[in-house]
């Protein structure tokens, strides 16, 4: 590979997108109305590309030193570096990868914030220690964060109305449909969240919790991981569960957290996304969630003024990525590209560590360095990723209501392929509705085999991207949309998350990088194999516990 070319190539990918289309221009839709050309962002596909084609890597002209390199600046990345900052050390640095903040990034249309991947957090559990400290050393939890029910910030916690579902030409309250049912419909929703509250409570014959964030302080009980074996939607029908709006929403809640349909995902994940949210708050209903306009960067803004402060520095995250890693007697070198001199040409350097964190997920760091020493076989061990659109539309007023519950925050289809939208804007409360705001929709694209999947979305055109972004605003507010409409951003994540499909419990592999604890340590949502912050976090803070004793 021609080092100028490589170096060029590298320099626009760490700036994260792969820009399509202007949105001055503008597509007509007609009726008199104009649809803007979106924006089209591909973090990470031009830097995987390269992982995955390149046979060789320019030669590095300079070196850099430090105790710890922290690869990858997501959740798990930023968790291990705030861990390793309250402990005291200041020798490390963050290499920021493909885009900072990774699936917690965000977004800007001018002064209005937007997420561009994960956007809320449930109250955290008993259990999440690791997230109750990180959200009271952050300011989030104000106070009692180990008590049964901790203080919140008010600003993050969710106002209602929190979340309503469109069906049959109107909007109702909740996300289960619970009007126009038959009593038969009734009692099996009774009884599943019944079923629920036993299963949120229940331990395992080892005395744990069955369902549990962190994963790794769950039940291993034989009894309760034999749930592994079937699919959610198997579960539900061999309990006698066949109420259709109860099995649309169970497939709503496991395409949400994890990518792929509850006819797909494992009874023990389908079943621990909702026994495992066991979080209380003084000034919150159970259930309760916390966000901000920008979503879950809004903790990553946190976490980063938060190392600044302990640092007493700005600079121990860098833009760049990690190209290859290499055990040596001193520790592990580390060879990056996309780091950049004081003034801002893109370097390839040798990066010398005592001790490697990789914050990245499993098929990228499989590119850096041969994970079957590990005891990882790329081939068999990979948990399989779900593909993401994440789109934000900048919106002049809003449109026009269907009868029903006013906006809420979240606002879901029933029976979608969609996800819904959630509006930055809500938690800024104020006597009237702003000027302006920002609609962000979400759609897994789960319709197909996710190889396939990602093929597709690397050649898309925006306009293709657009009609699968607008699924659930057109069903909801047609064409009138457009008259408010005036600039969208598509982030198309072609390795969003992982799935977890039945057999991920016994997945050796993972296991096996779990355990390790050497120069090179692993720390990310992928070692669990359920795409949260909240297990990012738990392994990210583990290594840096690890690292520093």
């Amino acid at each position: 590979m021609d080092r100028r070319t490589f170096l060029v190539g590298a320099s626009a990918a760490v700036a994260g997108c792969d820009r399509l289309g202007d949105a001055s221009r503008r597509f007509l839709s007609g009726a008199g109305l104009y649809e803007p050309a979106p924006v089209v962002l591909r973090p990470g596909m031009a830097q995987g590309h390269a992982l995955r084609d390149a046979a060789q890597w320019p030669q590095p002209d300079g070196e850099l030193r430090t105790e710890v390199a922290i690869l990858g600046s997501g959740a798990a990345g930023l968790s291990a570096a705030w861990q390793l900052a309250r402990a005291g050390l200041r020798d490390f640095i963050v290499i920021d990868g493909p885009e900072f903040g990774g699936n917690t990034a965000a977004g800007q249309f001018g002064d209005l914030g937007f997420p561009r991947g994960a956007h809320y957090l449930p109250l955290p559990s008993a259990e999440s220690t690791h997230m109750r400290e990180m959200l009271a050393d952050v300011g989030v939890i104000e106070q009692d964060p180990f008590g049964i029910r901790p203080r919140f910030d008010e600003r993050v916690i969710v106002h209602a109305p929190e979340e309503r579902h469109f069906r049959n030409g109107q909007w109702h309250d909740g996300l289960l449909p619970t009007e126009a049912l038959d009593a038969g419909e009734r009692e099996q929703h009774a009884r599943f969240f019944s079923r629920i509250g036993a299963l949120r409570d229940a331990h395992g014959n080892d005395g744990r919790k069955v369902f549990a964030i962190p994963l790794a302080l769950a039940s291993r009980d034989p009894k309760w991981t034999s749930l592994d074996a079937r699919t959610f939607r198997q579960w539900l029908l061999d309990e006698g569960f066949t109420s259709p709006t109860l099995h649309a929403y169970a497939d709503y809640c496991c395409r949400d957290d994890y990518g792929a349909g509850y006819g797909a995902v494992s009874a023990w994940a389908g079943l621990h996304y909702f026994a495992s949210r066991g979080g209380h708050a003084r000034n919150a209903a159970d259930g309760a969630v916390l966000t901000w306009p920008d979503g879950l960067h809004g903790m990553v803004s946190k976490l980063t003024d938060r190392i600044d402060a302990l640092t007493g520095r700005s600079d121990w995250h860098r833009a760049g990525m990690a190209l290859r890693l290499d055990e040596s007697r001193e520790g592990v070198d580390v060879l990056c590209t996309g780091m950049a001199d004081g003034d801002g040409t893109p370097r390839t350097l040798r990066l010398r560590a005592r001790r490697v964190i990789c914050a990245m997920p499993l098929h990228v760091a499989a590119r850096l360095t041969p994970l079957a020493r590990f005891g990882f076989d790329p081939a068999r061990h990979l948990p399989p990723h779900a593909a993401w659109l994440v789109s934000s539309f900048y919106l002049r007023g809003f449109p026009a209501e269907a009868p029903g519950v006013p906006l809420a925050w979240d606002n879901v289809v029933h029976g979608s392929r969609a996800l819904g939208y959630v509006v930055a804007t809500h938690q800024l409360i104020r006597q009237a509705p702003p000027a302006r705001t920002v609609f962000t929709a979400y759609c897994p694209l789960d319709h197909g085999e996710p190889a396939a999947i990602r093929r597709w979305l690397a050649d898309a055109s925006p306009a293709e991207l657009m009609d699968h972004a607008v699924t659930d605003l057109r069903e909801v507010y047609g064409r009138g949309f457009w008259r408010h409409a005036d600039r969208v951003e598509i982030t198309a994540r072609g390795h969003a998350m992982a799935s977890p499909l039945p057999g991920f419990l016994a997945n050796t592999g993972t296991a096996a990088l779990r355990a390790v604890d050497g120069p090179i340590q692993f720390a990310h949502a992928d070692l669990s194999g359920l795409s949260v912050f909240e297990e990012a976090a738990w392994w990210g803070t583990r290594a840096a516990v690890r690292i520093v004793g």
